[in-house]
């Protein structure tokens, strides 16, 4: 997702750094006209992300450890994303915007020893932890994640959505605007995909 978000950014105007993991994606990343910036946020911690922010207007976090391993999960998809914001705060970029998963919350249902628990319990807390900041937070709850082709339309909660599939590239899209758009400033949006153009599902009438 965070690959086909890159060249819309750039083509919408914006200066876009990547902060990647990986060296090896350097070139891929570069293609898209982001500048890549190899940092490995697993190990950095406030101080360092905070110089890594500097200068910038708004974050994306869409860092993830990628399952498989909890204690890894916890340490990316919670600990990183927890001294993510209070870098933002300390380095004064206060738009936040978290890509999350639709079923994000504190009583997430995930039973302890379901292989999904530890990645539902990083999610909900730092979902939570943004969401008691100071920052322009944006929670983006996408339903599962597929490869088809965008859309340009989507469901939220708010219109009745409940999860179900959404892809990559139109979640890519609601980033874009959520950026854009004031009205999505300190709201937690549950989506997938659906009939509703983005722009509109994204408003202030679609989102009260």
């Amino acid at each position: 997702m965070a690959l086909m978000l890159l060249p819309l950014l750039v083509e919408a105007g914006h200066e876009v750094t990547a902060v990647i993991r990986d060296p090896g994606h350097r070139a891929e990343v570069a293609a898209t006209g982001a500048t890549p910036v190899v940092a490995d946020v697993e190990r950095l911690g406030v101080a360092e992300l905070a110089e890594l922010f500097a200068g910038q207007d708004a974050i994306v976090w869409s860092a993830g450890a990628g399952g498989g391993d909890p204690a890894r999960t916890y340490a990316v998809d919670r600990d990183a994303a927890i001294r993510s914001m209070d870098a933002a705060l300390r380095s004064g970029v206060r738009r936040y915007l978290m890509v999350s998963y639709f079923g994000s919350q504190i009583e997430h249902g995930v039973p302890e020893g379901h292989g999904f628990f530890p990645y539902a319990e990083a999610k909900a807390a730092a979902d939570a932890h943004l969401a008691a900041t100071d920052l322009d937070w944006t929670i983006l709850g996408p339903s599962r994640l597929t490869l088809d082709p965008p859309t340009g339309r989507i469901e939220t909660a708010n219109q009745g959505a409940t999860a179900g599939s959404v892809s990559r590239a139109d979640v890519a899209a609601v980033v874009l605007r959520a950026l854009h758009e004031p009205a999505t400033i300190h709201r937690t949006i549950r989506f997938n995909a659906g009939a509703t153009p983005i722009a509109d599902a994204l408003s202030e009438d679609d989102l009260a």
